[in-house]
């Protein structure tokens, strides 16, 4: 997927393909870029088709990878999938949007393996028209090594980045970490896209809810207050969820319960503001701080996403 000097549409591809103008496409190699070219040259390209063939590029490339064995079709979208669109449509150089695309992989728990596989069926579906089972091939080990090695670079980056993150359980609160949570929702995704495809086994998504805890008290100006009261409702968290239910911090204030759905939800989560304001009332300094509702805790319900890749943007909302 690299830039080309200028072809006449005369000219073969480079490897020997066909002259069939009906899959030939002009393509060589800059070793100095990273570029790819969807639009042979010599093809004028004006600017009202360039969002129309954004699209068939991103339907060409999504079915492909699919088509190649990608295991959850909900996963695969996401901005920088457009931005590598665009950046090839464009004749643009993809690099800087390959990365970006490499470091969304990592951040949605995709594997390196996944990632490359992508970016290599990407390359076939540039290299050929058809996009059949047939271009999952050894079409997909011809990307060009640089680009893959910014590519394994940007993920690595990421998964580096998040290293320092990945206890399981934050010392102060003992309520499990950021990086656990992203875990367990891979795992309750994986588990309900099986109910998707038929499993009478399965459990659907709508079957598990994401319960934000929001405490209201104190200012931010009294940092160890807050500590504290966050220690309050996280006793009582883990005392009314032990049934098997995630409960992380995103943030100091920020305390959330994964959990099914089953019909004591609701008294569970009076319950459990009801056990919160209690404690946190018994301590004069934490009740003179309680805003105007005269509460020190709100938890509400939130739908899990239809997505995976929209749960962690979610998560990453409310932090």
């Amino acid at each position: 997927m690299e830039h080309s000097k200028e072809q006449s549409p005369e000219q073969p591809r480079c490897g020997g393909e066909t002259n069939d103008p009906r899959t030939s496409q002009p393509h060589a190699s800059n070793s100095g870029q990273h570029g790819a070219r969807a639009i042979p040259p010599g093809r004028a390209m004006s600017v009202a088709d360039a969002p129309e063939r954004r699209r068939a590029l991103r339907s060409r490339w999504r079915g492909a990878t699919l088509a190649s064995g990608w295991p959850f079709p909900g996963d695969w979208a996401c901005p920088a999938v457009d931005r590598v669109c665009e950046a090839v449509i464009s004749g643009d150089d993809p690099g800087n949007a390959v990365d970006e695309l490499a470091a969304q992989r990592a951040d949605s728990g995709i594997g390196l393996d996944e990632t490359l596989r992508d970016l290599g069926v990407l390359h076939a579906v540039l290299s050929r028209e058809d996009t059949g089972s047939a271009l999952i091939g050894e079409e997909c080990d011809d990307v060009p090594a640089s680009l893959l090695r910014r590519a394994a670079l940007a993920w690595a980056d990421v998964v580096a980045g998040r290293s320092a993150s990945r206890e399981v359980t934050d010392a102060l609160t003992g309520l499990s970490t950021l990086s656990y949570l992203r875990m367990r929702l891979h795992e309750v995704y994986r588990e309900t896209s099986a109910a998707e495809t038929g499993s009478p086994t399965s459990p659907g998504r709508d079957s598990y809810a994401l319960l934000v805890v929001t405490l209201r008290l104190p200012g931010d100006d009294d940092r160890w207050a807050r500590l504290m009261a966050l220690v309050l409702a996280a006793d009582v968290l883990r005392e009314v969820f032990d049934a098997g239910e995630t409960v992380s911090l995103l943030r100091e204030s920020t305390p959330v319960v994964l959990t099914r759905a089953d019909p004591r939800l609701t008294e569970r989560c009076f319950r459990a503001e009801a056990a919160i304001n209690e404690r946190v009332l018994a301590d004069p300094e934490f009740a003179r701080a309680l805003d105007d509702s005269g509460s020190a805790v709100r938890i509400r319900r939130s739908p899990l996403p239809t997505e995976y890749a929209r749960a962690c943007e979610l998560l990453d909302s409310l932090r």
